[in-house]
């Protein structure tokens, strides 16, 4: 049994943890001589105060729900994908390819065939770090990282020698045709009489991120292969014992997690660049784990942690712009959630369960009192 309810598990340890790096954030800024709570109210205001600030959060948010997607359903299999930041960077050549070189008659369909496109490319760079853990028993760690380096050289090769426009200097695709272009939040929502900037980059594939979190819930709690692959995550020996084969869940789990990754580029390559440029992934796969690790590997937490990370990168662009605060201090703040949540998380835990557990104990009735007898 629990000793601690579900609810407590997915909300107040989070939640706790992110209170403690918010403090510790708040000392550090105190201590390079700014006012914390003027960085706070700066940093919403910068972020959710507009239409302008929530197109950029959720602009980014978006890039952390596929790649905290990756991340959750490598986890919930016992397997840890850092190459999320390799897997994007190939996904944006499929989906490059796809824009590029089939003439899409509307956005809708090119849409669905740059996803194939993206999934397909992502998955498939993600299924050599998986045979080589599942028939070689190399470790998916390793593999994972050092396959993100091999994909940046492989897509600057590409982009340099291959696909890029005779007489250009700059190492990037020609634009998309103009039928591939995605419809921003602005164009979606001005037919229903709601008023968004049209600057902000916040496009369809936000969407796309959400109908990826309700998919992969049914997948994982609603479906026979979730199932496998939550039991092969919680003891390898018992689902062997029960039939399931370790090299098919690893195989198959990696090849969704890499597809889910491959899909943030139909935003930031599809959607926002409108073409393939070096380093588009700008680190999103890797903030995939820390969404990962405080949305607990559940589609609802990835997605408001991806939120509060897209919150993080929107405000701390806003503090660099407006004030003396370095944009490095965001990382900053980000190592220290990361480190809440994920390295310290006993440190919040193991007291909720104490307090839990003490809660639960039943308290020892006091002894009776036996009537004193007289003394004849």
């Amino acid at each position: 049994m629990d000793v601690m309810p579900k609810w407590a598990e997915v909300i107040l340890v989070p939640l706790i943890s992110l209170l403690l790096a918010a403090v510790i954030s708040a000392l550090v800024i105190l201590g390079i001589g700014e006012d914390p709570v003027a960085a706070v109210k700066l940093m919403v205001q910068g972020a959710l105060g507009s239409t302008y600030g929530w197109g950029y959060t959720l602009y980014y948010a978006t890039n952390f729900i596929f790649t905290g997607l990756a991340v959750s359903i490598a986890f919930h299999a016992r397997l840890f994908n850092i190459g999320g930041e390799g897997q994007a960077m190939l996904g944006g050549l499929g989906v490059a390819l796809a824009a590029l070189y089939i003439p899409w008659p509307h956005w809708s369909l090119a849409l669905l065939g740059a996803t194939a496109g993206a999934a397909l490319f992502g998955a498939a760079w993600a299924a050599i770090p998986a045979w080589l853990q599942a028939k070689r028993g190399s470790h998916i760690v390793i593999t994972t990282i050092m396959f993100n380096f091999i994909a940046a050289a492989l897509l600057n090769y590409v982009l340099v020698n291959l696909m890029r426009p005779k007489g250009s200097m700059d190492p990037a695709t020609a634009r998309f045709p103009e039928a591939t272009n995605l419809p921003t939040l602005h164009d979606l929502l001005a037919p229903l009489g709601i008023s968004f900037s049209r600057a902000a980059p916040a496009n369809v594939s936000f969407l796309v991120a959400i109908l990826a979190c309700v998919l992969l819930w049914l997948l994982i709690w609603r479906t026979r292969l979730g199932y496998q692959i939550r039991a092969y995550g919680f003891s390898e020996s018992a689902a062997r014992y029960a039939g399931i084969s370790p090299v098919k869940i690893t195989m198959i789990t990696m090849l969704i997690s890499g597809g889910l990754a491959g899909m943030m580029a139909i935003n930031n390559v599809m959607g926002e660049a409108e073409r393939l440029v070096l380093n588009a992934t700008e680190g999103a796969g890797f903030i995939g784990i820390a969404v990962a690790l405080m949305g607990r590997s559940h589609p609802l937490g990835v997605f408001i942690s991806a939120i509060l990370f897209g919150f993080l990168y929107q405000g701390g662009a806003e503090l660099a712009l407006w004030t003396s605060i370095p944009r490095e201090l965001i990382v900053v703040i980000q190592a220290l959630v990361i480190l809440f949540t994920g390295a310290l998380d006993n440190m919040v835990r193991m007291p909720l369960e104490r307090i839990f557990l003490s809660l639960r104990l039943p308290r020892e009735p006091k002894p009776e009192r036996k009537p004193v007898e007289p003394a004849n």
